[in-house]
């Protein structure tokens, strides 16, 4: 292989990688979520920066009086694929470590397995590439699917029940191979509203209410550099849709859009820190990118 096809498949390689692992969410022993590489330097006025930030989004969801809300945050920069948020979890008011902690899945690179973890707030918030830009998206059900989510969340021998032992960041929506972070929770959030205990309950019933994640179209060299990362597979995906250069996996897109047609009254706020400060609005159009503030959005300064 000549020396630039060499240094264009290895960067394929590790952008790919990166990329689909923080779809899936994965973590360093001691560190957030953020992938199997080095932990990304932030410097102290950045990190007072995101603990303000966390404040605001703490204040939103303690707010709302809700006991669960569906959380999601930026990560790896998925633009590319037209994608913002990469990772989802849920946030609970009470009944962990401290309030509003989220219950999620991460890949446990040092393990190489996935595993339940429970993490703060500013954790979550913090889990970014980008610590000067990042973006958080709260999902506030109405108040009796929040009392069943939160009840199926802190049900650990339940929410351990769902998780697979198999990993794959880009696993397929309805196999029970594999599972990412973003599935087992569409999967904890059948279980909760259906009473459902296995993943294969759990998936029918998605399908059923009309569960459909949109695939996610990618260029067949990058369909063909994840064959060689090992937290990613394709023996789980319909092979007209892998012929199609498509991989239909769980994200927060998807959650979201499925939780709003099963739930049309919830509330959906979305929160961002940037140059401009906090910026904050409910409903309409996502936030502009940049955290660049619009007319009608609450803006929080950071200075």
């Amino acid at each position: 292989m000549a020396p630039r096809a060499g240094r264009a498949r290895r960067h394929a390689l590790k952008w790919l990688a990166a990329a689909l692992l923080a779809a899936g969410g994965a973590a360093q022993a001691g560190s957030p979520p953020r992938g199997c590489d080095r932990p990304i330097e932030v410097t102290a006025t950045q990190q007072d920066r995101l603990l303000r930030f966390t404040a605001v989004v703490r204040e939103a969801l303690a707010a709302s009086g809700a006991e669960a809300a569906l959380v999601a945050r930026s990560g790896t920069d998925l633009s590319r694929f037209g994608l913002r948020y990469s990772h989802a979890g849920v946030a609970l008011a009470s009944g962990l470590d401290m309030p509003w902690a989220v219950r999620q899945l991460y890949y446990a690179c040092a393990e190489g397995q996935p595993r339940l973890f429970d993490q703060g707030l500013a954790g979550f918030v913090s889990g970014s590439d980008d610590p000067g830009v990042g973006y958080v998206r709260l999902l506030l059900p109405p108040p009796e699917a929040a009392a069943q989510w939160a009840a199926a969340a802190r049900d650990k021998p339940l929410a351990l029940g769902l998780l697979n032992a198999r990993y794959s960041a880009n696993a397929y929506a309805f196999s029970t191979r594999y599972q990412n972070c973003n599935q087992w929770v569409a999967e904890l959030l059948a279980a909760a509203t259906a009473g459902t205990t296995a993943r294969e309950d759990a998936q029918a019933w998605l399908q059923r209410e009309g569960y459909a994640p949109q695939p996610v179209h990618a260029s067949p060299w990058l369909m063909l550099a994840g064959r060689f990362v090992p937290w990613v597979h394709f023996d789980d995906h319909p092979p007209e849709q892998l012929d199609a250069g498509a991989v239909q996996t769980s994200l927060p897109d998807s959650l979201e859009a499925f939780a709003l047609r099963r739930w049309p009254t919830a509330r959906r706020i979305e929160l961002c820190h940037g140059p401009h400060g906090v910026v904050q609005r409910e409903g309409g159009a996502p936030l502009a990118a940049g955290c660049v503030p619009q007319a009608g959005d609450t803006v929080t300064a950071l200075d």
